[in-house]
């Protein structure tokens, strides 16, 4: 056992573990493996998050970093009161993103040793669903800022708009219908 895990309590032993952050029902389906002790997957949940905190650290770090050099180009100075609005808008998306982003290492960092796998992984699942929500946000705002720039009219919020709802449909909509979709065949595979 790792310094930062716990032993497996009832929550544990009865797979609701952090139910929120990840649904595992390798147990419900007859032709899956079987069902792993509740360390080891504490221990793959947290490797998973480490992972995904990987990729998206990197994205966001660069996005916000190309947003702060925005601000000392010459062409900055030009832009009227809407678009710098969008511009503060984008900056304090993207700094939240980070924040949220990053936060999974900080939260292991000082939690380390105090046998809080568990919690951690739950924090640091629902900090990443939090981080992607403002990093859509972050990408939406960067892209109306741009368009607004290349695109004449309302072409420019038409498309910003069409970009959101597919980032909603990739990031948010499809893993739900494809976590019913796997509930409902798990139900029906128990009768």
């Amino acid at each position: 056992m790792t310094m930062t895990e716990r032993p497996a309590g009832p929550a544990e032993k009865g797979g609701a573990c952090c139910a929120h952050a990840h649904h595992d029902d390798r147990a419900t389906r007859p032709d899956a493996e079987p069902p792993e002790p509740a360390r080891e997957r504490v221990n793959r949940r947290w490797n998973e998050v480490l992972q995904e905190t990987r990729v998206t650290q990197t994205g966001v770090q660069i996005l916000f970093g190309f947003l702060l050099s925005v601000a000392f180009t010459p062409l900055f100075r030009e832009l009227e009161t809407p678009d710098k609005v969008i511009y503060v808008m984008t900056v304090v998306f993207g700094a939240s993103a980070t924040g949220a982003l990053i936060a999974p290492v900080s939260l292991h960092r000082f939690l380390s040793g105090q046998r809080m796998k568990d919690e951690l992984v739950e924090t640091a699942g629902r900090l990443m669903v939090c981080g992607m929500v403002l990093l859509a946000l972050t990408i939406g705002c960067t892209l109306l800022l741009i368009l607004r720039f290349v695109v004449p009219g309302v072409l420019a919020e038409v498309l910003v708009g069409a970009v959101m709802l597919w980032f909603g449909l990739c990031w948010y909509v499809l893993p739900v219908l494809l976590r019913r979709r796997s509930a409902r065949r798990a139900r029906r595979e128990q009768r």
